[in-house]
């Protein structure tokens, strides 16, 4: 497995593994690999000849500095899982590589309204970092395919917007949400969970579960979601969101629609747990056949 630093070596190795024969497939990371990161590049194991993985901690993401600070990072052992992954290579910037005139007056890529909504809005800026990053890997990558994980829905639907509006040549590829036997969400964060605050965190993905019981059974969205979130609220939770919508563009939606998914953000002390499920309509409704 190669370990690639900075931007020249990572070019020399894309051009020796040519754009003719080989399949490309691209797993960008933050590092901090659980077995959901480890599903991505199995994924793409199995789509291309070629694996990259990238491991970088984008600054441009985090309104928060004590958030960035305090994000986790495990660089050793993430290359070790890698290696075992049967990667075939790493890209491991550091900040300077990627944004060698630092971060106060870089070109960025908006992600338009569509970031601004929901996630963008409890994060402003959030989705122009994840935008601007993705825009710049997949120009020095060049990836034939990218494998993305469902769990962070919202950022799906505006690398999926990334590639269309701007042309890249890619291939979008969604893994599902990996799941602890519980049922929540792997993610990075979750390290930060005391003992009493892991038996809580599966009321996120409970919550979503009911929430999706009681549309499909014919109850109001509104109401739903009202009573949902007072739920999480009573077990501990500061829910920055619950909402449903059309996961084409991310817009709340008062009714049941044929993309539609449940999102919901929630933290737990200093622990933000993110999650979402799908609920279809089942047939659309005669206003939205004629709009689609």
């Amino acid at each position: 497995m190669k370990v690639l630093c900075d931007i020249d070596e990572l070019r020399e190795w894309r051009e020796g593994i040519g754009f003719d024969v080989h399949r490309v497939g691209f797993v960008p990371t933050m590092g901090n690999l659980h077995a959901g990161h480890l599903a991505l590049v199995e994924h793409a194991r199995l789509r291309a000849e070629v694996v990259i993985v990238s491991i970088f901690v984008n600054p441009l993401q985090f309104e928060d500095g004590d958030d960035l600070a305090r994000y986790p990072r495990t660089e050793e052992r993430d290359l070790e899982k890698l290696q075992r992954a049967g990667v075939t290579a790493v890209f491991l910037p550091t900040e300077t590589v990627l944004y060698p005139r630092g971060q106060g007056d870089i070109v960025r890529v908006d992600a338009g309204r569509l970031g601004e909504r929901l996630e963008g809005a409890a994060r402003p800026g959030h989705f122009t970092g994840v935008a601007t990053v993705v825009t710049k890997l997949f120009n020095l990558v060049r990836p034939d395919i990218a494998v993305f994980g469902e769990k962070d829905a919202q950022q799906v639907a505006v690398i999926r917007r990334l590639i269309s509006d701007l042309d890249f040549p890619v291939e979008l590829a969604i893994e599902p949400t990996h799941r602890e036997a519980d049922g929540l969400a792997s993610s990075s964060r979750n390290r930060f969970l005391d003992p009493a605050q892991r038996q809580q965190a599966p009321a996120v993905h409970q919550a979503l579960k009911c929430a999706a019981e009681s549309l499909l059974a014919g109850q109001p969205v509104g109401s739903t979601l009202v009573s949902g979130r007072h739920w999480l609220e009573r077990q501990g939770f500061e829910v920055d969101y619950l909402a449903y919508v059309d996961d084409l563009d991310f817009e709340e939606q008062t009714q049941l629609v044929t993309h539609g998914r449940l999102l919901v953000a929630a933290r737990l002390a200093k622990v933000r747990l993110i999650d979402n499920l799908v609920v279809h309509s089942p047939s659309p409704p005669a206003s939205e056949s004629r709009e689609r």
